[in-house]
């Protein structure tokens, strides 16, 4: 990268810090679990050595360390002002397996070893072409025989429409001095057209396709995807056979469920079946134009082991995963295991109607036990005793629903347990590095974020904060209690009931005891608590 580029793109993400957050798309657990079930076998997160190129402030990687204290993990990133931000963080939470680093990721070499897992999520299409050479490079070189590559990026087709929003942003307000004042002359400018965009006119369809997004986001968000010096879209096919020059190869997408083709319907697979002739990544090319994509999310690993990937799903690696489900009927009843059709909606907004009474007795079970995970094995044990079915029954039946689930993305898997709370213990607990980065959130906001045990960038009330410090496995639901009633006398907390403070001592404390009870669970179904 020329050294005026490098030192643009530096002074860029000083300004404008990336947002970082764990992205639970990219971490190490999915990927295993990603690999394991289209046939391959990877190294154990918890004890890999991962390296992040672009890791920011550490967001997505700190949580990875400090759930598994016997991996390794390395950042690097060109922002001094991120990393230092990162390193503090690290240190308040007490982890030594982690380290960031101010570098220039093109300037990763043999001498910064191998690791089990590269991620790069948020850099490749924001960076110069000989750059994302490099990340590729790093990808094949620095990779573990074994390990496995994620890196993320836009795409075409659907970026074809957005890169006419982002060169009006740009033109208007590129030239601006400070960040605010790009991203004001840019509202501005799409402000105007679309007021003036003719109605039948090709801006107009793509401005109805963009202003919502440009409406939602955050200023974070806007500023790197459209007013950044750099983003190179490309198409997936080509950005696969720019992997496979430096000896990698597509293993599946961060989203599996966007690779089956049955998802899209008989009028969509019949002919792509026959057209693609079994190849997944013209396959997928081919489902990209017809939802006009935008963003991908690539797994990809070494050459040697493209012969292994398989995409037809094995039951004898589903059997081996560990499962999880939300499944809520629509009307809020139970479910019954009867043959009474429930319609239920599952995880990401997916809907599912069950008939059987094994797949109501599934989906049960997977959602009283969520957030935590169940083995597959032991799921069709429970399922046979829930029915009063013998288990060689039962189990095809099982097998068949948790790979149909799995193939729409209903489902959660992992390789190892998930280890949160299916209840709430008399002493709940919490990991060190989430009580520690709650207890120093400054500010008198009312909610503040932490990463759960899913790696999801999840926020906690002012109450739940109040008491995530305390979760050390020490403190009795009376010993919280009895805190929020000190933070009550001490004006830090305020207890409202029907619109009036609460001061009288004997209804302070009765309502503390009410809303421990409450702020546990409610930390349980976000994955906080620990088993």
């Amino acid at each position: 990268m020329p050294d005026s580029l490098t030192s643009e793109l530096t002074s860029y993400y000083d300004t404008v810090p990336y947002d970082s957050h764990p992205f639970p798309q990219s971490a190490m657990e999915h990927l295993e679990a990603l690999a394991f079930l289209f046939g391959l076998d990877v190294p154990l997160p918890a004890t890999a050595r991962v390296l992040e190129l672009g890791c920011a402030a550490g967001g997505n990687l700190i949580p990875f360390a400090a759930r598994h204290p016997q991996a390794r993990a390395v950042g690097v990133d060109l922002s001094t002002v991120q990393v230092d931000q990162g390193m503090a963080a690290i240190e308040r939470a007490g982890l030594s397996n982690i380290e960031l680093k101010v570098f220039n990721l093109a300037e990763v070499d043999a001498s910064f070893g191998q690791f089990d897992y590269i991620v790069c999520h948020g850099v490749y299409s924001w960076v110069p072409g000989p750059v994302q050479d490099a990340i590729l490079r790093v990808c094949s070189e620095n990779l573990a025989p074994n390990g496995v590559a994620y890196i993320s990026y836009n795409v075409y087709p659907g970026w074809k429409a957005r890169e006419i929003v982002r060169d009006a942003m740009v033109l208007r307000g590129g030239p601006r001095d400070t960040p605010e004042e790009k991203l004001s002359y840019a509202r501005g400018m799409l402000d105007f057209l679309e007021q003036s965009a003719r109605p039948d006119s090709v801006l107009k369809k793509t401005l109805e396709e963009a202003m919502p997004i440009v409406r939602s986001a955050n200023s974070s968000y806007l500023l790197h995807e459209f007013l950044e010096p750099c983003n190179a879209p490309c198409y997936f096919k080509e950005f696969v056979s720019r992997a496979q020059a430096r000896g990698l190869a597509y293993l599946c997408d961060a989203e599996p469920s966007t690779m089956f083709v049955q998802n899209y319907g008989e009028k969509v697979r019949d002919p792509l079946l026959r057209e693609c002739g079994g190849s997944q990544v013209l396959m997928e090319q081919y489902l990209d134009f017809l939802v006009n994509r935008t963003f991908r999310q690539t797994l990809l690993v070494g050459q040697p082991h493209a012969r292994d990937i398989r995409y037809k799903l094995q039951p004898a690696r589903i059997r081996q995963l560990e499962l999880a489900g939300i499944f809520k009927t629509e009307d809020g009843t139970a479910l019954a295991l009867d043959a009474r059709e429930q319609p239920c909606n599952a995880q990401r907004g997916l809907k599912v109607r069950l008939r059987h009474p094994v797949h109501k007795a599934v989906a049960h079970l997977l959602d009283t036990r969520y957030p935590a995970s169940m083995p597959a094995g032991a799921l069709i044990g429970a399922v046979a005793g829930l029915v009063g079915q013998p288990v060689a029954v039962v189990e095809p039946v099982v097998m068949a629903m948790v790979e149909e689930l799995l193939i729409l993305g209903a489902l959660r898997f992992r390789r190892s347990p998930v280890l949160t709370a299916e209840t709430v213990s008399s002493l709940p607990q919490t990991l060190a590095a989430v009580r520690g980065a709650v207890a120093l959130v400054e500010g008198a906001g009312v909610t503040a974020s932490t990463c759960n045990q899913w790696h999801e960038h999840v926020t906690v009330s002012l109450l739940e904060r109040s008491l995530l410090p305390l979760l050390d496995g020490t403190h009795s639901h009376e010993a919280l209690a009895e805190h929020l009633e000190a933070e009550v006398r001490s004006d830090r907390l305020r207890f409202v009931k029907d619109d009036k403070p609460l001061t009288e001592p004997a209804a302070v404390r009765e309502f503390a005891r009410q809303q421990v009870a409450l702020a546990l669970d409610a930390l349980r179904r976000k994955a906080l608590l620990t088993a």
